[in-house]
């Protein structure tokens, strides 16, 4: 009987692992194997037309310091991060609280806000591109044009080709953020808000006091989810503006590919990814280091 049970563990066990196997070989294969990879890269002078001309040491690292166009991916990169991540959260928080009562049309609010997330990336982005087409041709500018406004060349005048990609972003991952937040808000406990209610607290001074802090582990780990995707945006700016005009909307993930398959300079796009892979683990750990500051439930 014990020798039944024991060959009968095995076997469960076995099957267990039969089933995680593709996983692990997946993920070792096509995440562990190519991350390690890069970081070799990243110390060697490797192209893709020339293969691999030897070990550089820093020298990919000390380019960086030099490299103009970097520092311009870099702020590129900043500059639309702080325009999604506060954008997203601010719009999507907002839609959660409305969308988490059972007001008429809510349902068809949510069906429209969550269709941009099941779309495509790049049909989302196709579409965006010829509604702001430039002139009189654009759907958008046609609009504008019947109140009176002229609207502007939108992917091609550097300060709106920025904002365009970042509304489009912004519209295309806001309904995942509203369903998470909309969790949240039908999950408060009820009694300490009837107890604030009770208390005088009222509008924006009940949310602030009351609402907002039982939020904010939410709040947090949706804004770290946010600003990874931000740093890491790459079919939006190639569909919609591919980097332009003048770099205006070059990242650094577009940068990194620039290198590694336009000028096909595989060391220095690693050594590039590298500094990203670096820039997005310190936000994250800083992010996740205010959870326990921030959380109402943390002494």
């Amino acid at each position: 009987m014990k020798k039944t049970k024991s060959a009968l563990c095995r076997g469960e066990a076995l099957t267990g692992y039969l089933f995680i196997v593709p996983q692990m070989l997946g993920l070792v294969i096509f995440v562990l194997i190519p991350l390690v990879m890069i970081f070799i890269y990243s110390f060697e002078n490797k192209s893709l037309l020339f293969g691999n001309m030897g070990f550089t040491g820093i020298d990919n690292y000390k380019m960086l310091v030099s490299d103009n166009l970097f520092s311009m991916t870099l702020k590129n990169t900043i500059i639309f991060s702080l325009g999604v991540v506060p954008l997203n959260l601010v719009l999507s928080l907002g839609l959660a609280i409305f969308l988490a009562g059972n007001s008429s049309g809510t349902r068809v609010v949510r069906g429209v806000v969550f269709l941009p997330v099941i779309t495509s990336g790049v049909a989302w982005a196709i579409v965006f591109k010829y509604l702001l087409q430039g002139g009189d041709t654009g759907p958008i500018n046609y609009f504008l044009s019947l109140i009176g406004v002229t609207g502007p060349n939108w992917l091609h005048e550097k300060g709106w080709a920025m904002f365009s990609v970042v509304v489009s972003r912004v519209l295309k991952n806001l309904g995942m953020n509203v369903l998470i937040f909309m969790g949240a808000v039908m999950n408060l406990p009820q009694e300490v808000i009837e107890a604030g209610r009770i208390d005088g607290a009222t509008g924006f001074t009940l949310f602030r006091k009351i609402k907002l802090p039982l939020l904010m582990p939410s709040i947090l780990m949706v804004m770290i989810v946010t600003v990874i995707g931000s740093m890491r945006v790459f079919d939006t700016i190639k569909l919609m503006t591919d980097g332009g005009p003048e770099g205006s909307t070059m990242v650094l993930v577009y940068y990194i590919y620039h290198q590694a398959f336009k000028t096909f300079n595989i060391g220095y796009a690693s050594t590039i990814a590298v500094v990203l892979f670096m820039i997005v683990l310190v936000l994250t750990i800083l992010q996740w280091s205010l959870r326990r500051k921030a959380s109402y439930y943390e002494e």
